[in-house]
């Protein structure tokens, strides 16, 4: 695989060179991505509101909860497949790396069809369930049809960003996003704006982008990038392969299911609170998501790092990479609670074009009593990433489960008891005692690490040699 490293500018080994230099040359591009990936959603929200009303901005927002829970279980799977994938590139293992990307073709292909068809059963089910208000019922029910009825394009997407991440390669994936982000803003005006289309104006902008990013990755990939073509034998049944990538790709889907089905609850919560706390909630959860983009990034990009070094059994690279993920957090979080205290309300007016104060006053309420507890956030997004990294699926598991647990709590007791407020509280309460949790499992999982207990690994990736100097060595 060292020939195909040299020869190709579409890969990156990140097991050698400075450890914050390579975090921050493949972070940089993600950011900028998911920047533009966010972009989406904000140019949705603000043509929404402008040209609808708050309304039609509610039905969006009683919707994304569904949306998120469904979307990202395709982005935690495809993100499973990639640190599979950058285990066996770190690992100079081209076969099994050929055999993952055919599996992981596969496994795509089936969870796809099914998603899509479950999504659309369910539906309107689930937004009776979520008590969205009737009047915005029919709107909300539009608006998904429309985005779940073609997540294929979207899992297709992800899993192409997956296989260029796993090789170091964050550059492609941003250019895509760019190209469709200008689709997006352009066909969201003409749908929306002049045309009249309403909400399902908005979701056919999305979906056409989210196609064209889609095809740009793989024309790059049958062009330029030679690893990742899918080659015949290797599209057949492997059982061992098809278990490493399920194992790790739903773990990592099922973290973000999870607390997915948590906001879900929470958005239950929010939604018998009325209009106006769904619309300023809806608008809080927007810069919300858009402040934790960072931490998203760095947290993917430690994921990644860790992995190839793992795969090259290179543990204090790991060590190095997770302090200075950890360190890139911090930077941000002090930035992201300024940008909170003095832009926050230009922002939320900005955004959502409201003139309702109250509307505003919620927004904030969220955003004071949940950014500054980021520093938190920060340590469980990199310990709980770099524990997948490193092929450990039970401790972040265990975590997602307890963020679940907590917001149900937030949905079915605070909020009752407290109201908004109640919704605002549990997200912070819920990262500390997660944080605490996979804080543990990493101690743990690194001491193991480096007192010869990791064997297994070389089974993993099928280096008997090292297999057989790890057992005399040990």
């Amino acid at each position: 695989m060292d020939n195909t490293k040299a020869k190709s500018r579409s890969v990156k080994s990140m097991t050698e060179g400075k450890v914050m230099y390579l975090l921050l040359a493949f972070s940089l591009p993600i950011f900028i991505g998911n920047l533009f990936q966010q972009l989406y959603n904000v140019v949705d929200t603000v043509v929404i509101g402008h040209f609808l009303g708050d309304d039609a901005l509610a039905a969006v927002g009683s919707t994304s909860a569904i949306y998120s829970l469904l979307i990202g279980f395709t982005y935690g799977l495809s993100n499973g497949f990639s640190v599979v994938l950058a285990r066996f590139f770190g690992a100079d293992d081209e076969d099994s790396l050929h055999r993952a990307v055919g599996m992981s073709v596969l496994i795509s292909v089936v969870f796809a069809a099914v998603l899509t068809g479950a999504s659309l059963v369910f539906m309107r089910p689930l937004l009776l369930a979520l008590k969205t208000p009737d009047s915005i019922l029919g709107m909300s029910q539009e608006y998904l049809i429309i985005i779940m009825g073609m997540c294929a394009v979207t899992m297709l997407y992800n899993t192409l960003s997956g296989f260029l991440r796993a090789l170091g390669n964050s550059r492609l994936p941003l250019y895509a996003l760019i190209l469709a982000s200008a689709v997006n803003v352009i066909l969201d005006m003409i749908f929306v704006g002049y045309m009249g289309m309403g909400v399902k104006g908005a979701a056919y902008a999305t979906v056409i982008a989210q196609a064209v990013s889609a095809g740009m990755e793989l024309y790059y990939i049958m062009r330029c990038c030679p690893i990742l073509h899918i080659r015949k034998e290797y599209l057949k049944i492997d059982m061992e392969m098809m278990s490493e990538l399920l194992s790790t790709g739903i773990s990592m889907a099922m973290m973000l299911v999870l607390t997915n089905i948590g906001t879900v609850a929470m958005q239950s919560a929010v939604n018998g609170l009325g209009v106006v706390t769904i619309t300023g909630h809806t608008a809080a959860r927007k810069i919300h998501d858009i402040l934790i983009l960072p931490l998203g990034t760095i947290c993917t990009s430690a994921a990644t790092f860790v992995s190839q070094n793992y795969g090259a059994r290179k543990m204090d690279r790991v060590k190095k990479g997770i302090k200075s993920s950890m360190l890139l957090g911090v930077i941000w979080c002090v930035v992201a609670v300024g940008i909170c205290l003095i832009f926050g309300r230009v922002i939320v007016y900005a955004l959502t074009g409201t003139q309702n104060t109250e509307v505003a006053d919620t927004t904030m309420r969220y955003l004071l009593i949940n950014v500054p507890f980021y520093f938190v956030l920060n340590v469980l997004l990199v310990l709980r990433n770099s524990l997948q990294g490193m092929g450990r699926k039970m401790v972040p598991l265990a975590a997602s489960f307890t963020e679940l647990a907590g917001k149900f709590i937030a949905a079915f007791i605070m909020a009752p008891m407290l109201g908004y407020l109640g919704v605002c509280l549990i997200e912070p309460i819920t990262w500390i005692v997660t944080a605490m949790i996979v804080t543990v499992g990493f101690i743990m999982a690194y001491r193991k690490e480096n007192t010869g207990l990791n064997i297994w690994i070389d089974k993993l990736i099928g280096n008997k040699d090292t297999i057989s100097k790890a057992v005399v060595t040990d």
